[in-house]
């Protein structure tokens, strides 16, 4: 079954690995080490990074290493950028909308003085 990289991510513990990961490669072991978890659940975290794309299994001599592999994280940047060009618009407005009353409040004022 292959899964998409949103349902990686949408686990704070998958989360965590990936930035584990993200610095350097290390064995499921280690990896496992890190978390107050039973080291089945973290191969079920792995296994389901592996089916996204995120993680990649190697072979080392008796020893499995994780390797990150995030270059498929642009699949949510991508979908984060259309709501930051939504907002930006948004504040952008704002922003105009809060420019425009500052002069009649600055007005306002000195007529009271």
């Amino acid at each position: 079954m292959r899964r998409d990289v949103f349902q990686a991510i949408a686990d704070p513990t998958r989360r965590e690995i990936i930035g584990m990961l993200a610095h350097r490669s290390l064995n499921l072991n280690s990896v496992a080490d890190q978390f107050g978890v039973s080291r089945p659940a973290i191969s079920k975290h792995i296994k389901i990074l592996t089916e996204c794309g995120l993680v990649v299994i190697r072979q080392e001599g008796r020893e499995r290493f994780c390797e990150a592999k995030l270059d498929k994280l642009h699949d949510v940047s991508h979908w984060v950028e259309q709501y930051r060009k939504f907002w930006t618009t948004k504040l952008d407005s704002l922003e105009r909308y809060l420019e425009q009353l500052q002069p009649k409040k600055k007005k306002h004022g000195k007529r009271k003085k």
